[in-house]
């Protein structure tokens, strides 16, 4: 007699549509290991989850000027640059490596997060993707990446309304001790402001 197989249900491997889903709007950053060289510069996105109200009003840009001023140097990372839009944010930071970076950036996710839950009384996630990073290894991309953070309210209309200096940015504070960010101690951020390449910089 012939013995027939038997096919069993897996619940393993991959399979099309398995996985847990993005849960804010869009699609976060995929899930593979920052490629962040050692004392290198990156470019960070932060996207809110939707529903929630403008960064750019008064009381979140307060709530998050306050987490920033407080954790600009801390938690592994140095914030130089950023920029609030009404459902992201950009920011220039200086980290050791992509661990410092991971770490970093997710002790500030936390302190923006409990500050605008506070400010509006809500509950829950406040950003509920991973942030998206880009390390600038060139004089050239530190310059464009500073061009495009403090030009991206020009992107999205927002100069219509308040010039060519972004009042949610950190180009409408100086930097320092008491300031919203710090100055920058990397050698590239340092050759791309005092070099050839600054010109490059200015949106």
């Amino acid at each position: 007699m012939k013995q027939l197989a038997m096919k069993f249900r897996s619940w393993g491997g991959n399979r099309k549509g398995a996985g847990r889903k993005p849960k804010g709007s869009r699609a976060g950053a995929p899930h593979v290991p920052r490629k962040q060289p050692r004392r290198t510069p990156a470019h960070v996105t932060m996207r809110v989850a939707g529903g929630r109200p403008s960064l750019r009003g008064a009381g979140s840009f307060r709530a998050l000027k306050e987490a920033v001023r407080g954790g600009k140097e801390r938690f592994g990372i140095r914030v130089t640059h950023f920029s609030v839009q009404g459902n992201h944010l950009h920011m220039l930071v200086e980290a050791e490596d992509a661990i410092a970076l991971t770490r970093g950036m997710k002790g500030l996710a936390v302190r923006m997060a409990r500050g605008l839950n506070k400010a509006h009384g809500m509950i829950g996630q406040v950003f509920p993707d991973r942030f998206h990073s880009r390390a600038l290894k060139s004089p050239r991309e530190v310059a464009y990446a500073i061009r495009y953070v403090l030009g991206n309210h020009m992107k999205h209309g927002v100069s219509r309304w308040h010039g060519s200096t972004d009042p949610c940015s950190s180009a409408a504070f100086m930097p320092g001790p008491s300031g919203l960010t710090v100055r920058p101690k990397l050698f590239l951020i340092h050759m791309t402001l005092e070099g050839p390449w600054l010109s490059l910089a200015v949106p």
